[in-house]
C-alpha cells in the first residue's frame, strides 16, 4: 500500500528531468527576451506572474499533463501578458492608475497614522515588526514609513533635520501631510 506514495518508474524520472531542464531553459530564454521585469516584484502583475510561473512550471514537472510543449507555451503567454501590461502601464497613467495599487504613508515622522493602518490591513504589531527590520530604534527616529504597491514596508529614517524630497512621496496617499511641514 505504502509503495505507491514513493514508487515511481525509471521512464517517470527521465520525464521530469527532460521536463523540469525544457521548463527551466524556456524561463531563462523568456526572461532573456522580455526582460528582468519580469520578476521583479514592483506591482501587483509582477507579483502574480512570479506566481502564475511557479504554478506552471510545478505543475508541468511533477504532471504528465501538461506537457513540455504546453507548459512552455502557458509560459510564454504568461510573458507576453507581463510585457504587454508593462508596455501599457508605460505608456498611459490611466492603465497604470487601474492596475497598481497606491502606496500607503503609515508614519509620518514619529505620529502612527490609524487610518491608513487600517486602510492597508495592517495592525500596529506589523508595523512594529518592519520598524525593527529596519534598524528602528525609537520611534522618534522615525521621518516616514511607506506601505508600498508591493506589500513592502519602506522606512524613512530621520538622520537629520531636513526634510524629504517631495519626489519621493508623490502618489503615496497621505503624503499631502509632508507639504504643511515645514521639514
Amino acid at each position: 500500500m505504502f509503495e505507491k506514495w514513493i514508487d515511481i518508474s525509471t521512464k517517470e524520472v527521465v520525464g521530469i528531468l527532460i521536463t523540469a531542464f525544457g521548463a527551466y531553459a524556456a524561463v531563462l530564454l523568456y526572461t532573456r527576451i522580455t526582460g528582468l521585469r519580469s520578476f521583479s516584484k514592483m506591482s501587483a502583475p509582477d507579483f502574480a506572474m512570479t506566481i502564475a510561473t511557479g504554478s506552471i512550471l510545478g505543475a508541468t514537472i511533477s504532471q504528465p499533463s501538461p506537457t513540455l510543449f504546453a507548459g512552455g507555451l502557458a509560459l510564454l503567454a504568461l510573458f507576453v501578458i507581463q510585457w504587454a501590461i508593462a508596455f501599457a502601464r508605460r505608456k498611459s497613467s490611466q492603465v497604470s492608475r487601474c492596475i497598481d495599487n497606491q502606496p500607503v504613508l503609515l508614519m509620518h515622522g514619529s505620529e502612527i497614522l490609524h487610518d491608513n493602518l487600517k486602510k492597508s490591513n495592517l495592525t500596529v504589531s506589523d508595523l512594529m515588526g518592519k520598524l525593527r527590520e529596519a534598524n528602528t530604534r525609537r520611534l522618534s527616529d522615525v521621518k516616514a514609513v511607506v506601505f508600498e504597491t508591493t506589500g513592502d514596508v519602506s522606512v524613512i529614517h530621520a538622520c537629520d533635520d531636513e526634510g524629504i524630497d517631495p519626489t519621493l512621496l508623490s502618489n503615496v496617499f497621505g503624503a499631502d501631510r509632508f507639504r504643511t511641514d515645514n521639514n
